[in-house]
């Protein structure tokens, strides 16, 4: 598992939407551990939860695998390389930043174009194969464009659930394939409480010690932020600039090395602690704010994950998962169109270069690995 998730790590760059088109393809197309439906359900509750969504289904597909230490062996595998690429950016050293020019950061932006036309082109396909099921993911690609906001996002996976209730009820059988979960639901209530009290117990610690008050400000981020990688940065700014734990410039410099490198955007929580200005600095506090934002998505996917199993089994739940699994696919559209294409469909060369990529992709079956490096070379020359 963590071997997997390492290469996965190094080569997976375009964002958490990206991410879910390299783990769709890795654990559907390649290893068969889940059929769409079973991969577009996990996707469908993380994006619904708080967190990084890439990275709770990394989790979720570790704790599936290979239990708690399957989960922790793929969040660690996954998050490890920017950790490090980070936390050296924040130790001075200038090499990264001139290792890859913007020509080859290009590419691999128009090589995620690629692996998300991928993904949405496999999950439409058995996911919205009727009219009723398509008609909820161009709603729901509709919603998210014209409203841009993670609680719209949420909102548009409730509406899936109701359509589902209403439009795919007819519908005369539904695949269900089991995601084994490893925990009772006493575990996953265990893992909501522990995720709940360290919201209240980590703020008195807080008030009392200025290492515990980085933690809380790292782990209340972690909880509470939805919409992704994304979302964090603004609002870890927020957290660490108006404290005057990290000046504004240090940010700004760890922000633009944050969207050059693989893997989840929260890894940016490594490059802050490595430089903040409280006795939490170095590799532990990279390592101790690392674990503090990323500790409540293992907390929640452990919690609900038992229950979420449960669920599926229902058969009007069944209906309602179809619903939104439709809007999955339409979510995947919008963040297709934005941030994806928008930040990387410039010019006809652009396009050449996804659709060439597109095609390795889909049709020549090439490693996603290799179309990356692919794309950064070629982006490097043509730029």
């Amino acid at each position: 598992m963590f071997w997997i998730f390492l290469r996965l790590g190094l080569t997976s760059f375009g964002g958490p939407i990206a991410h879910l088109g390299y783990f769709r393809d890795e654990f559907v197309e390649k290893r068969k551990w889940f059929d769409d439906h079973s991969y577009a359900d996990i996707v469908a509750l993380c994006q619904f939860l708080p967190g990084p969504a890439s990275s709770q289904v990394g989790i979720s597909i570790g704790l599936s695998r290979a239990g708690i230490a399957g989960a922790i062996a793929a969040w660690v595998g996954f998050t490890l390389p920017s950790a490090i690429v980070l936390m050296t950016f924040a130790f001075g050293v200038a090499a990264y930043g001139g290792s890859l020019k913007s020509g080859g950061l290009h590419g691999l932006k128009v090589v995620a174009v690629a692996v998300v036309a991928q993904a949405i082109w496999g999950m439409a396909k058995s996911l919205t194969p009727d009219f009723k099921r398509a008609a909820i993911a161009v709603t729901a690609a509709a919603l998210t464009l014209s409203f841009s906001s993670a609680l719209v996002q949420i909102g548009v996976i409730v509406l899936g659930a109701i359509l589902g209730l209403i439009l795919v009820k007819n519908v005369s059988s539904l695949p269900h394939t089991s995601i084994r979960v490893p925990l009772s639901h006493r575990a996953g209530v265990i893992s909501l409480v522990l995720f709940a009290g360290l919201l209240f117990v980590l703020p008195l610690l807080g008030s009392m010690n200025e290492s515990a008050k980085v933690i809380d400000s790292f782990y209340r981020t972690g909880s509470l932020v939805f919409g992704g990688g994304h979302v964090v940065l603004p609002l870890l700014k927020a957290e660490v600039v108006n404290t005057g734990w990290v000046s504004s410039d240090a940010f700004m410099a760890g922000y633009g090395a944050a969207q050059a490198v693989p893997g989840p955007l929260f890894t940016f929580a490594a490059y802050l602690g490595a430089i903040l200005t409280t006795n939490l600095t170095g590799v532990f506090g990279a390592a101790a704010c690392l674990i503090a934002v990323f500790l409540p998505s293992f907390l929640i996917v452990f919690g609900v994950l038992p229950f979420w199993e449960k669920l599926r089994r229902i058969k009007k739940m069944r209906f309602a998962v179809a619903g939104i699994n439709a809007s999955v696919v339409g979510l995947l559209i919008a963040a297709f169109y934005n941030p994806v294409w928008t930040s990387a469909i410039f010019t006809v060369k652009d396009f050449i270069l996804a659709i060439i990529c597109f095609v390795l992709l889909l049709f020549a079956k090439a490693p996603s690995w290799a179309v990356v490096i692919l794309g950064a070379l070629a982006g490097a020359v043509l730029y």
